[in-house]
């Protein structure tokens, strides 16, 4: 595999700021950073491409150790992720998501990697694990308590990517809604980001977004 189609797939984080007066969208843009595949390129490798590309974030799905190390003083901002084998785990209480933090994120922060996010979970609700949709909500609270006693909390977001499966139709995008089952998972979720002032995270297929018909 080479590197032109390596990285294919962007992420799209989509911060939304109200006023009384007007909602402001703010964006930016990144890589997601997959590694399910033959034939890759090293971590460091990946690292020496992307600073040559000014690329400035990226996003990973795992706290891949080897990852963290070679971008290391890059100065790129990394989305960690926290996998949905955890999320269960780390929703019991806070010290299993501070044990988890000291292990993947602390230490590579104080080692100069810009760990800028946490990414709680994949792509959760809207699945078919219900247990996971009733963790999703805890597990983040929990990450984000042991962020705070770290004092890590205004340098690592918490956040949860979202893919279109949440929403009841998506197409045309003006239109979407969440679905009625979804719904009463995201309410609380998102007034738990509005409180911080953290993110919404989609990841949509924009194909299908744009184009529903080619879902067959």
């Amino acid at each position: 595999m080479g590197f032109s189609s390596f990285f294919l797939s962007f992420l799209f984080i989509f911060s939304i700021l109200s006023s009384q007066t007007a909602v402001a969208f703010i964006g930016t843009y990144g890589i997601n950073y997959g590694r399910i595949a033959d034939n890759l390129p090293s971590p460091d490798a990946v690292a020496t491409l992307l600073k040559s590309a000014k690329i400035r974030n990226i996003r990973i799905y795992d706290a891949d150790q080897s990852v963290l190390k070679a971008f290391s003083g890059t100065g790129i901002e990394i989305i960690v992720g926290l996998g949905n084998e955890f999320l269960k785990d780390i929703s019991v209480g806070e010290d299993r998501a501070m044990n988890w933090i000291k292990e993947n994120v602390e230490p590579f922060i104080r080692g100069g990697t810009r760990i800028s996010g946490i990414a709680v979970g994949n792509e959760i609700l809207g699945g078919t694990d219900i247990g996971l949709w009733e963790a999703l909500l805890p597990a983040a609270k929990n990450v984000y308590s042991a962020l705070r006693r770290l004092g890590l909390h205004t340098v690592v977001e918490v956040s949860s990517p979202h893919s279109e499966a949440v929403f009841a139709d998506s197409y045309p995008p003006s239109s979407c809604k969440f679905r009625d089952d979804v719904a009463p998972f995201m309410r609380p979720l998102l007034a738990f980001s509005g409180k911080l002032g953290r993110r919404f995270t989609l990841t949509p297929t924009l194909f299908l977004l744009t184009n529903p018909t080619r879902k067959q």
